[in-house]
């Protein structure tokens, strides 16, 4: 509508069925409306899984015992980098929050990475 136009001009947001019909009209995929999202590299461990998956030799059963396998030996087996961290934040807002904010959020970060790699038996 008439309204919709006028409202997305103005800088408010539509929502999410006038954004997808805004897109069709445009002819517009909606993704090129949004930044792209980086993604997560999987670990060697995580490649070595989908490898057993997809192989045709393999039963369901045989792979649910080769992942349990090497599961257990890789955690029993790998050790963590050295300095680091296994928690990370990037805070975009930090220069409009208060001072000492961003400070206390790095310490429970801290905190709750520790208290997580305790709770794994990781020290």
């Amino acid at each position: 509508s008439f309204s919709t136009f006028t409202r997305v001009e103005s800088g408010s947001q539509p929502d999410l069925v006038s954004f997808t019909k805004l897109c069709g009209w445009l002819g517009v995929h909606p993704s090129e409306f949004f930044a792209p999202v980086a993604a997560k590299k999987p670990t060697g461990i995580e490649e070595v899984m989908v490898h057993l998956r997809s192989d045709p030799n393999l039963t369901p059963g045989a792979v649910e015992s080769l992942e349990a396998f090497l599961l257990e030996m890789y955690k029993k087996l790998a050790r963590p980098i050295e300095g680091s961290p296994s928690v990370a934040c990037h805070l975009r807002a930090a220069n409009v929050l208060r001072p000492g904010v961003p400070a206390r959020l790095s310490a429970l970060l801290v905190d709750l990475e520790k208290n997580l790699r305790d709770m794994s038996g990781q020290q």
